[in-house]
């Protein structure tokens, strides 16, 4: 059983819908390109909050490196950065730096290390390091590293995988500083697949042991935190509760950061300005402060939504900051089923409307409705952090439309189709009951309109080919034409049958009456198509013209109205040509039938005066054609 036109529209919108609540649930690949512009879009259109104060960086920038030489700096330089940094009342120190190696600079360097160490060992510092996921190297070991005291929770029915990456290996620096320092994290973040940086791990496991970020590690440092622990929701989203705060965390543990605007947003102070006692105490005081580089060589940069050139340091004071604020970006655990049902909703909201309103009111409330969740979104990342992804949703109603409005004007073409047809059965009929008619009246004057509708289709595709037709003559005005020749004599259906059937020459005042039927056939058909309301319909229109002036003449002598020249429209002169012919090799009780090429003759003779020059001339080239087609005319039985 087939479906009606209207239920058919709805199906093709419902098949997307559901299609796409698939794809939001599996989330695949390929639409991730998709997903991430979203979220920039959303994250760009939300007011940026400003920094909390609390955090500072210090960079040794150009300047520091032209007052103290080129990096990396003695050990000695480090030491005396970190007790100037204490000596302004910073409380927590987090370096991203690493000493992988003994410091060169002065013999052996075990001096300089260990004063280095000495200077480490108060505490309030944390080194960086970083871990690697490549083919395990045998050198982490010899990193000391401090591990994560958490507990991690799960669900009693929750079997998934750990929720954080396990790392390889390590690149740490020297043990005897990490073991002064006593607190360490590491520096690992990783740009999504278009090269910018959205989420920062927190947690990543290496030899057993949960890892905590540099940044992280600095806020437990500085806040002393007590109790860590991990919940796992689900395979989409983990909480790490620190005390009484809770940070919410995607299922492997990542941090999607709120930036708090393009690079330098945070404050920025020289590593020389505090080395030479410059700094502003009021700028470092009480804070956490990120030692970093940024001098051209040395940096580290990354891309995110708000700007291109984000240096490494300022992620670490970023997460911190984030930390610190509690003002997280987090897409909620039920998110994918979330986004799932706005789908359907949206899909067979899509669909109803459409199917109600039609194709251009259903779009603009489809569009109203698109803008609204896109809103949305928008609010609810300002308002309260949550992150819900308009991608699928506006996929899925953009997909249902688009195939609604295929589909129905599949079914418009379609009905548009029977309509021609239909209406191209009705104008045959409509000819064939005038030809019939004519054929009631005089067998003979059917017979020539169906002998003329072969003449004249030949001589048209010949006079097509001729400059200045066949723009006019297209293959399916040809057609049309040799359609509507038969009715060229419709008119003589007004004449008397005392005119038609007279064996001899017509008197002056019968003559007038004759060329009446011209009038009178284009009459018949004004009548019929306002009777059938086709007014100016383009067939008709034709018809007329074939009827009305196929007795024109080239030089203004022929009737009904003296046309001449190209004031004949093209198929009346066509016709003309095709009339005479035909009409002259017809038999005639008061006179015998020229022969063809008597005929031709004749038709030469009167070029440029009765008939068209180029249409005596495409009548010349097919003269053969149209012999054959006489001569089969008149031997065919009739119809």
């Amino acid at each position: 059983m087939s479906l009606r036109p209207d239920r058919l529209v709805l199906v093709c919108g419902l098949v997307p819908t559901l299609v796409t609540a698939w794809l939001s649930l599996s989330r695949p690949a390929l639409l991730a390109s998709l997903e991430y512009g979203a979220y920039d879009l959303v994250v760009r259109s939300v007011a940026t909050r400003p920094p909390s104060g609390r955090i500072a960086i210090v960079d040794v920038d150009e300047r520091s490196l032209t007052a103290v030489g080129q990096w990396p700096w003695r050990r000695d330089v480090i030491g005396t950065l970190i007790t100037r940094l204490r000596d302004l009342g910073v409380p927590m120190i987090a370096l991203d730096i690493m000493f992988a190696e003994s410091d060169r600079s002065n013999g052996t360097g075990v001096s300089a290390d260990q004063t280095l160490a000495d200077t480490l060992r108060p505490g309030g510092v944390a080194l960086g390091y970083a871990l690697t996921f490549g083919p395990s190297s045998e050198h982490s070991n010899a990193c000391v590293q401090h591990p994560l005291g958490i507990a991690l929770i799960r669900r009693d029915d929750d079997h998934a995988d750990e929720p954080f990456f396990q790392a390889t290996g390590a690149v740490c620096s020297l043990p005897m500083l990490s073991q002064a320092a006593g607190a360490s994290g590491f520096l690992n973040v990783a740009p999504d697949p278009d090269g910018r940086l959205r989420r920062v791990p927190l947690l990543l496991s290496f030899n057993g042991r949960v890892q905590p970020a540099l940044a992280l590690e600095a806020v437990i440092s500085s806040t002393k935190v007590r109790d860590t622990s991990l919940r796992v929701l689900n395979v989409n989203a983990t909480s790490l509760v620190l005390d009484d705060r809770r940070v919410p965390l995607d299922g492997k543990s990542n941090l999607l950061l709120r930036y708090r605007g393009g690079k330098h947003t945070f404050p920025y102070v020289s590593a020389i300005d505090v080395l030479s006692g410059q700094a502003p105490a009021e700028t470092l005081k009480g804070k956490i402060v990120f030692v970093g580089t940024t001098a051209l060589g040395t940096r580290e940069v990354v891309a995110t939504p708000l700007d291109t050139l984000f240096a490494g340091v300022e992620v670490q004071a970023t997460v911190a900051d984030n930390l610190l604020q509690q003002d997280f970006i987090h897409e909620s655990e039920f998110g994918p089923m979330v986004e799932a049902q706005l789908v359907l909703g949206l899909g067979i909201f899509a669909a109803l409307v459409v199917g109600r309103l039609g194709l251009a009111r259903g779009g603009g409330v489809i569009a109203v409705a698109l803008a609204a969740v896109w809103g949305g979104a928008v609010w609810l990342l300002s308002a309260n952090g949550t992150f819900l992804s308009p991608v699928f949703p506006t996929l899925g109603s953009i997909l249902a439309f688009g195939t609604m409005a295929i589909a129905q004007l599949v079914l418009e073409r379609r009905r548009a189709d029977q309509a021609g047809r239909e209406k191209a059965i009705s104008q045959r009929l409509m000819v064939q009951g005038l030809l019939s008619l004519t054929e009631v009246r005089d067998a003979e004057t059917g017979r020539h309109s169906r002998r003329t509708q072969a003449y004249a289709r030949v001589i048209a595709e010949q006079l097509a080919r001729h400059s200045g037709f066949g723009d006019y003559l297209t293959p399916e005005r040809i057609d049309l034409l040799s359609r509507l020749a038969p009715l060229h004599d419709i008119g003589k259906v007004g004449v008397p049958d005392s005119l038609l059937n007279k064996p001899g020459a017509l008197t002056v005042e019968e003559v007038a009456e004759m060329r009446k039927h011209p009038a009178h056939g284009r009459d018949v058909i004004v009548h019929a198509e306002r009777d059938v309301g086709v007014p100016d319909d383009a067939i008709l229109a034709m018809a007329k013209d074939i009827v009305y002036t196929h007795h024109e003449k080239w030089d203004g002598t022929g009737y009904p109205e003296g046309l001449q020249g190209a004031q004949i429209p093209v198929v009346g002169r066509l016709m003309a040509l095709v009339d005479v012919y035909d009409a002259i090799t017809t038999p005639r009780v008061y006179r015998d039938p020229m022969s063809h090429s008597e005929a031709v003759a004749f038709i030469v003779s009167v070029r440029g005066t009765h008939f068209d020059p180029s249409v005596v001339d495409a009548f010349l080239e097919v003269a053969a054609k149209v012999e054959r087609l006489s001569d089969t005319g008149r031997t065919a039985p009739a119809s």
